[in-house]
């Protein structure tokens, strides 16, 4: 049996070209990711021993780096093949998969273009990011105090490490408050995403959901745009003040762990699981699995 902590787990996890034991898989303490965010990642799922959009997922990981100013010193092609060994070695059939790049300790400042840059894939099992009576019921998320950074102060358009510090102290303020997340907004006050998923709203039997300008275009999020439209259901993507909110039947957020998860009230708003999020939230099930 597998123990919870993440550094204590039987498996393998491939690092800079060799598949480690999952215990030996490790970094030193003056790593340059670790004290300068100098990382990107990324979350792709496991369905039925296949990894959804793994191409997309490896390609936006290139990206995230050059953005970044380093780069990854395997091809796309090489990062799927990885990531599918890791999944077979690792007997992954609905799982969660980790792909991690990070600059390494031979540099400590906060210039550190002579670095190695380093590559992990890390994959487990892993069947819901929210439990299935909170999905039932609704998310219930707060308004976070921290808000989403204007594109010319952060690398937005990237899955960057650092940018998620604000999110792990939206979800942590959320969770003591007994919320199950936070919403945030961006630097302008509009809505932007949840914590680690995009957001939609349902008006009026139409999809609205935030220009992401500020924040990751998600897969997820694409995926839901297209499957939307295949049902003939009108998409709009805009700039949302928090008080549209109130005009909003139904809300719900997606992202490749969250999958697509209802939301049931923000705040002082309430909303209702509806036939536009059950519907989506069962096409989303089912092309996945294909």
């Amino acid at each position: 049996m597998q123990t919870t902590a993440f550094d204590d787990r039987d498996g393998f996890i491939w690092v800079d070209g060799k598949m480690v034991p999952w215990r030996d898989a490790k970094v030193h303490i003056l790593t340059h990711g670790l004290h300068y965010a100098s990382s990107v990642f990324e979350g792709e799922r496991v369905y039925n021993s296949k990894v959804f959009k793994l191409t997309e997922h490896s390609e936006r990981l290139h990206f995230s780096a050059k953005v970044l100013g380093f780069e990854i010193p395997y091809s796309v092609e090489v990062l799927d093949n990885m990531t599918r060994e890791v999944v077979a070695v690792n007997k992954i059939e609905n799982g969660y998969v980790r792909p991690l790049a990070w600059r390494g300790s031979e540099m400590m400042a906060v210039s550190a273009q002579k670095t190695k840059i380093h590559v992990a894939i890390a994959a487990w099992n892993w069947p819901s990011y929210f439990s299935e009576s909170a999905k039932e019921r609704g998310l219930r998320l707060q308004i976070s105090q921290w808000r989403r950074p204007a594109p010319n102060t952060a690398p937005t358009n990237s899955k960057a490490a650092g940018l998620y510090m604000i999110c792990t102290l939206s979800k942590h303020a959320a969770e003591q408050a007994g919320f199950d997340d936070a919403l945030m907004l961006d630097y302008r006050g509009l809505i932007a995403e949840a914590t680690g998923a995009n957001i939609f709203l349902v008006m009026n039997g139409e999809l609205h959901t935030p220009v992401p300008d500020c924040f990751l275009d998600g897969i997820t999020r694409r995926t839901i745009i297209s499957l939307a439209k295949a049902r003939g259901i009108r998409v709009t993507e805009r700039q949302i003040k928090p008080e549209e909110l109130a005009n909003a039947q139904e809300v719900f957020i997606c992202g490749t762990a969250a999958e697509v998860t209802p939301v049931g009230s923000i705040e002082n708003y309430n909303f209702t699981v509806g036939m536009v999020t059950k519907s989506l939230m069962q096409d989303y099930k089912e092309f996945v699995r294909k």
